[in-house]
């Protein structure tokens, strides 16, 4: 390939990643027209979805295609449990509940955890580059919005306290990502999974949209 895989990959999912970014939902949540009520429903369906990342973080640990990709810095399921105890109380466990789309979204990553490691990969490219990107952005306004401490309960999923250099965390990523152990077609499949988790990912902002609809 002329083209490296991860500028392949991204430029690839462009569209999916563009249209995710600037649901309805996020728009308005990110715009100061939700209440924290929303930002928590949000925060309840990460933790479904990492939940189904990271339960098969030591299952892959060893794989050829996956393994490289596990990083225990990139751990987010604590962080969020912290995140859901401050906005949802001490019982939080008991009061969230996944959106089908959510859940449709989680059954797809433990399906490539479980059975498909390179689609794994995908997941997990969408997943974690994007947090150590645009979720500073959504960080941010959090903290300003709903007045959460800065880097404190509420928002440390958003917080990466072990990678203490992410534009170069990011580019090593990008690395293993151009080196990763598969063949051209496996490649191509890769790309359609990625393209696959940005529609997911649409399909919850669609949902919690629904949810929690803005006044005209």
């Amino acid at each position: 390939m002329d083209t490296s895989f991860s500028t392949l990959i991204r430029t690839a999912s462009h569209e999916q990643h563009t249209e995710a970014e600037t649901s309805t939902f996020m728009s308005d949540l990110l715009g100061g027209g939700l209440g924290v009520d929303a930002y928590a429903r949000y925060t309840e369906q990460l933790w479904f979805v990492y939940k189904a990342l990271e339960d098969g973080m030591e299952r892959l640990a060893d794989d050829p295609v996956a393994g490289p990709f596990i990083q225990p810095e990139l751990a987010r399921v604590p962080e969020l449990e912290r995140d859901l105890a401050h906005l949802r109380g001490e019982d939080w466990r008991a009061k969230v509940s996944a959106l089908p789309a959510t859940a449709r979204y989680a059954a797809r990553v433990e399906e490539c955890a479980t059975g498909w490691p390179a689609g794994y990969v995908a997941h997990h490219y969408t997943r974690y580059l994007g947090d150590l990107s645009g979720g500073q952005i959504i960080r941010d306004k959090a903290e300003k919005t709903w007045g959460f401490a800065r880097k404190g309960d509420g928002v440390r999923f958003y917080v990466f306290e072990q990678v203490g250099n992410p534009a170069a965390f990011k580019r090593r990523y990008r690395e293993l990502l151009d080196g990763l152990a598969v063949d051209d077609l496996e490649k191509q499949r890769v790309v359609a999974e990625c393209k696959a988790a940005f529609a997911l990912n649409t399909g919850v902002f669609r949902a919690l949209g629904e949810e929690f609809p803005t006044a005209a």
